[in-house]
């Protein structure tokens, strides 16, 4: 991968953190009390979803990958990331216990973490399948 194309992957993994950080800001001051907090976790992980979706749409053509494993090794990385960015803000910066960090990762308890990674790791081949990428 040449440089630009890693510092643009860097630039949007750095964007995905930042939107996601003031996104959860967002829901827990003025959205969890007007729906609850259970109802305000599930229209984040709505929200949080299409967020990354437009900041994908914006950075994954400049990062210049051609094929559809690419576009997923891509979603993998940016997913793999943002779990290590949501990991590291709730323990350090958080201070949450780890029993408490692993519960907002598990759907069962009715938080939608674990399946916004998910969709993280297939929107940039999805991206690049709507603008045009011919899959190979």
């Amino acid at each position: 991968m040449e440089e630009a194309s890693l510092s643009r992957v860097v630039m949007l993994c750095l964007a995905l953190a930042a939107a996601e950080t003031v996104h959860g800001m967002i829901r827990i001051a003025f959205v969890a009390p007007r729906l609850g907090e259970a109802r305000a976790i599930k229209l984040a992980g709505v929200t949080g979803t299409l967020l990354a979706f437009a900041l994908c749409w914006a950075f994954v053509p400049g990062v210049g990958l051609d094929t559809a494993a690419a576009h997923l090794g891509l979603g993998w990385v940016l997913a793999a990331f943002m779990a290590g960015f949501d990991l590291a803000v709730g323990r350090w910066l958080a201070r949450k216990p780890w029993a408490q960090i692993w519960r907002d990762f598990d759907p069962r308890t009715g938080n939608r973490l674990a399946y916004g990674l998910a969709a993280l790791t297939f929107i940039p081949l999805v991206v690049w399948s709507a603008q045009g990428g011919a899959v190979r």
